[in-house]
């Protein structure tokens, strides 16, 4: 049987304005089928020898894995941040129905 390929996009962006309006994108452009928006959540991390605590918004964006590179890219696009954490996490199983979901969401509007 042929193996549904999909992943998990992780990033965390500065505001919750920030991570809708990725989130948004990502949906209106079809790279996306669904985004989990976090609010609330802290980041400790060094930066310039200086331990930083940030309030942050994680997102995470379930797609098929073909699409991961237009997803990062559209990331990238919409983030203020130099730097912005992007994370692919590829799904290694679960729900059969909501995956093959996801790969019928995703290049819908391309």
């Amino acid at each position: 049987m042929h193996k549904i390929k999909t992943a998990v996009i992780y990033t965390t962006c500065p505001s919750l304005e920030i991570a809708e309006l990725i989130a948004d994108e990502v949906i209106k452009r079809g790279f996306g089928a669904c985004v989990n928006i976090i609010p609330h959540v802290i980041s400790i991390y060094n930066w310039d020898s200086k331990i930083q605590r940030d309030h942050e918004v994680v997102a995470l964006i379930k797609t098929e894995s073909k699409m991961t590179d237009e997803v990062i890219s559209a990331v990238k696009e919409l983030h203020p941040y130099d730097m912005p954490a992007i994370i692919t996490i590829p799904i290694e199983g679960g729900c059969e129905t909501f995956l093959r979901w996801i790969t019928t969401q995703t290049g819908a509007f391309l």
